[in-house]
């Protein structure tokens, strides 16, 4: 990014310097542990640099978990390409790729759902986008059970919705290979198989 051949100018290489490096700060240390002074001494700028670009710290932190929402929908929804019109293979898909990633030693769970742990203040700029996250990823885990003809739609996509976030939390405690989160899949099958006759599941 900081080549001749970038189209924007220094400015914009500042702020995207500041905001690559809040990200990986931010996931791997926690938001409320980094301060503005060490993002802008790791990305080599000024503290001014930073605040033309961003408002403040939290509408960094904002930008930052908006940005993560988009890497997660995309993942989200490649599944769901992957298999049209197969919504049970989609979410299998989708969990399978989510127990893939957990298992890395340097997987800190969903930064999005760690925002809103170390925010309790609802209108934090933060929170904010997280929570709303969160509830658009409810809701669609819901369709999804209903696309499958389950029983009860909204118990099977909350089910799944506490599947996803157990594996968040959980795949922070333990080793690479006896993580609980590599149980997922076959979690979500059984979940799946509980919840929709053989001849509804997609």
């Amino acid at each position: 990014m900081e080549g001749s051949e970038h189209p924007y100018g220094p400015g914009a290489r500042a702020a995207e310097r500041i905001f690559e490096t809040a990200r990986d700060l931010f996931y791997r240390e926690g938001i409320r542990a980094v301060g503005v002074d060490e993002i802008v001494t790791r990305a080599g700028v000024t503290k001014p640099s930073l605040y033309r670009g961003f408002k403040s710290k939290d509408d960094l932190v904002a930008a930052v978990l908006r940005e993560v929402e988009v890497g997660f929908w995309g993942r989200f929804d490649a599944a769901e390409t992957a298999f049209p019109d197969d919504p049970k293979a989609q979410m299998v898909a989708f969990f399978e790729g989510l127990a893939a990633r957990s298992g890395g030693a340097d997987y800190r769970g969903c930064a999005l759902s760690n925002a809103v742990v170390e925010y309790p203040d609802r209108d934090h700029a933060g929170r904010a986008v997280a929570q709303v996250h969160k509830q658009d990823l409810r809701a669609r885990l819901r369709a999804k059970a209903a696309e499958m003809g389950a029983s009860d739609p909204a118990a099977l996509g909350d089910a799944m919705m506490l599947l996803v976030e157990g594996v968040f939390t959980s795949s922070q405690m333990f080793d690479d290979d006896d993580k609980p989160a590599l149980a997922v899949v076959g979690a979500v099958k059984a979940l799946i198989g509980a919840y929709c006759s053989p001849s509804e599941q997609g």
